[in-house]
């Protein structure tokens, strides 16, 4: 692995973040995990990435993800490919949200994948090509009433995505993989409509969103600026 191009797969201790990671570290790539909080799920998923290593930093802090970004040029190499993948959930009624509510999302989702797409692509140009991906969300293409604040910043998101994309270009590419109904739980009402509103009739699964992000590192520079959603069709209806 020592030729192998690194890519920083920010919250890659669980989740579709986990799965990323092993995704890309199977695909040959040398992946780097940063998580906030989830420390012994980091460290399992480091262990199953090849003894990855691993960074820890609170993105709500762009102080950290500037210490985040120097410490994986130190200690990881040149920096090829970077998955935002870290995010926030939560429903809120909109008549009753609070400033800290709507913070709480945006300070991570939206502000958080900025500086770290930022930082990134410093680095990136140090070597010349890079690949950056953005997980947006359904939530951004489709509105849903109780999640105004997440819908928004994921929304904020795929314009960041195409704005960059013409920023950082011809060296750096910025494309966004935007996922359906994938780990929600089945057994919830509001779920079991998403389904059964889905072309493809089921919930997605965490492999096809890896999938998807791993066609984006390893594309041309000629795809950029783009959104894949991965959703069974729903965002089409």
């Amino acid at each position: 692995m020592e030729d192998a191009r690194t890519v920083l797969v920010t919250g890659a201790a669980k989740r579709i973040g986990r799965g990323i990671a092993l995704r890309l570290f199977q695909a040959g790539y040398r992946v780097a995990i940063h998580y906030a909080t989830s420390e012994r799920e980091a460290r399992e998923t480091a262990e199953q990435c090849g003894s990855a290593p691993l960074f820890r930093a609170n993105l709500e802090s762009v102080d950290e993800i500037r210490a985040m970004f120097r410490e994986v040029e130190a200690s990881a190499g040149p920096l090829y490919g970077l998955v935002n993948n870290a995010a926030r959930f939560t429903r809120r009624d909109p008549l009753t949200m609070t400033e800290a509510d709507w913070d709480f999302i945006h300070s991570v989702n939206l502000k958080a994948t900025f500086f770290c797409c930022q930082q990134g692509a410093l680095l990136m140009k140090k070597t010349g090509a890079g690949r950056i991906v953005n997980i947006s969300s359904l939530g951004g293409i489709r509105p849903w009433a109780d999640h105004a604040h997440y819908c928004s910043s994921k929304a904020g998101v795929i314009m960041l995505t195409k704005a960059l994309a013409k920023a950082f270009a011809p060296e750096i590419s910025v494309n966004s993989v935007a996922p359906g109904v994938i780990l929600s739980s089945p057994d919830e009402p509001r779920v079991q409509d998403m389904i059964a509103a889905t072309p493809a009739r089921r919930r997605g699964t965490v492999e096809e969103v890896a999938d998807a992000v791993l066609y984006f590192l390893n594309a041309s520079n000629f795809v950029t600026g783009q959104v894949l959603a991965v959703d069974g069709g729903l965002s089409q209806r």
